[in-house]
């Protein structure tokens, strides 16, 4: 981690990475900052250089500068903006609708308008403001927010409207001609609702409130030594060592000799110290000689698979990426070969675990299991790497399907092999709190995956372990 950052993790530095949420969710890009680091909103190119120094949370707007368009901060009123960094305020950002009018607000209570929109006609003659007219304006220096004013003050049917669509519209033209960039920090919530709003094949189809179950059913907590089979392109890995914090380990295993692809991770601005705790190791080296040698051959087909999904999760990589890959921008799931020029080399995650912490394992037992490999057979999986558990250790499968999990449930009752076992499959409903105006969101995720979850306990000799 830089040494700037160390102090104070709420501003930015040069050399992190961040999630730029552009016009509210319409464009979702990961960047890394520097000051040659450049992006495109619509037909205009802006250097990220302002962006360096700044609190995470932070809006900026595209503005007109003597050398060019520019990012400066705009003035957004929102109560916490180290909440919308984190990604837990974007959504009131997003809905905040200005009802602080003496018509729509009167002691406390919400005022019923009883104008509609019954009477607009749109036949394109209500805006007197011509484009020669936008331009010359542009020219001259206008900002985007006075040629919004313009817009609205030569609009013949703005002052009819009601005052929810004189906000639409008032956004609507914000995003034209005046568009927001909010500065996030790249944490597992927001990585994971990136991710699965523009390309969800790409982290397995987990969701934000699955991946939070997960951690949970797996009592992820510090100090914990945690097993972990990611296929989903490093998501569930930096999850883990984010909750960690620095304590305990975090393995990344792999069955053959390819390891699993591990991109999303560098996204994090993880420290030296963490990711010095994410270790990986194959399969083999984890089980005793002879069962390796066994499980090499019956996994070969599975490490074949997985190297084809080390190139689907490659697509997403911070240094191969889209528009300008030269500058460290990355817009999730292009794909793009060139490399990056990086300004700061992010910390390196994911060596391979020594002898002497891999026989610790195998002594003491991992705290935890988590496995999230949609490509592999569950079952397979499973009762290959619970016997390096402690006993009494928790374990959370995650699946899209619920049938793989139904079958490995099955053999493991009929195994022995863990008591606790349940099916849960994680239900989100999203709802746009305003006045007058609170209801679900009309466009909500209906599927979240399921998870098998359970704890693992002493088998005895006597317990028959179910074939395949």
């Amino acid at each position: 981690m830089n040494e700037g950052n160390s102090s104070n993790g709420r501003v930015t530095w040069e050399g992190c990475s961040v999630l730029l949420d552009i016009n509210d969710g319409d464009r979702l890009v990961f960047a890394r900052l520097s000051p040659a680091a450049k992006l495109k909103i619509g037909n205009k190119n802006c250097s990220l250089q302002p962006l360096i120094g700044r609190a995470f949370g932070t809006v900026f707007q595209v503005d007109t500068a003597p050398g060019g368009p520019c990012l400066s901060p705009a003035q957004v009123n929102v109560t916490n903006a180290e909440e919308i960094g984190d990604g837990q305020g974007n959504d009131e950002w997003r809905d905040k609708v200005n009802v602080n009018s003496a018509d729509e607000v009167r002691d406390g209570a919400v005022n019923v308008e009883s104008r509609d929109n019954r009477a607009l006609v749109d036949n394109n003659t209500a805006q007197s403001l011509t484009g020669e007219d936008i331009e010359a304006m542009r020219r001259q220096g206008a900002r985007g927010n006075e040629i919004i004013e313009a817009l609205i003050a030569n609009s013949a049917t703005f002052e009819k409207k009601t005052a929810f669509s004189q906000e639409k519209y008032r956004l609507k033209k914000q995003k034209k001609y005046a568009p927001k960039v909010l500065m996030r920090r790249p944490v597992a919530r927001s990585i994971c609702e990136a991710y699965f709003k523009k390309y969800p094949s790409k982290i397995g189809f987990l969701r934000v409130d699955t991946l939070s179950l997960l951690l949970s059913m797996a009592n992820v907590s510090s100090n914990s030594d945690i097993l972990v089979v990611d296929m989903i392109g490093g998501l569930l890995t930096g999850a883990v060592a984010e909750r960690l914090g620095g304590t305990g380990f975090v393995c990344n295993s792999y069955f053959g000799q390819a390891p699993y692809s591990m991109d999303i991770v560098r996204i994090f601005n993880l420290s030296d110290e963490i990711c010095k705790r994410i270790l990986r190791s194959p399969i083999s080296d984890l089980l005793s000689p002879k069962e390796s040698s066994e499980k090499i051959l019956q996994h070969d087909v599975c490490n074949v698979e997985g190297q084809s999904n080390d190139q689907i999760s490659a697509s997403v990589s911070m240094v191969e990426n889209s528009h300008s890959s030269e500058n460290g921008i990355s817009d999730i799931g292009i794909d793009n070969t060139e490399p990056a020029i990086e300004v700061r080399k992010a910390p390196k995650a994911g060596e391979r675990a020594q002898k002497e912490v891999i026989d610790s394992w195998k002594e003491n037992g991992f705290s935890s299991l988590i496995v999230a490999a949609p490509e592999l057979d569950t079952w397979t999986v499973v009762k290959d790497l619970l016997p390096l558990l402690a006993n009494s250790a928790p374990f959370a499968i995650y699946h899209q399907y619920l049938q793989p999990l139904a079958t490995c449930m099955h053999n493991l009752q009929l195994g022995k092999m863990a008591i606790g076992l349940q099916i849960s499959e994680p239900w989100l409903r999203e709802y746009q709190v305003l006045p007058s105006r609170t209801h679900p969101c009309m466009q909500m995720s209906a599927f979240g995956g399921y998870i098998l979850s359970g704890t693992k306990i002493c088998s005895t000799a006597n317990s028959a372990t179910p074939t395949d």
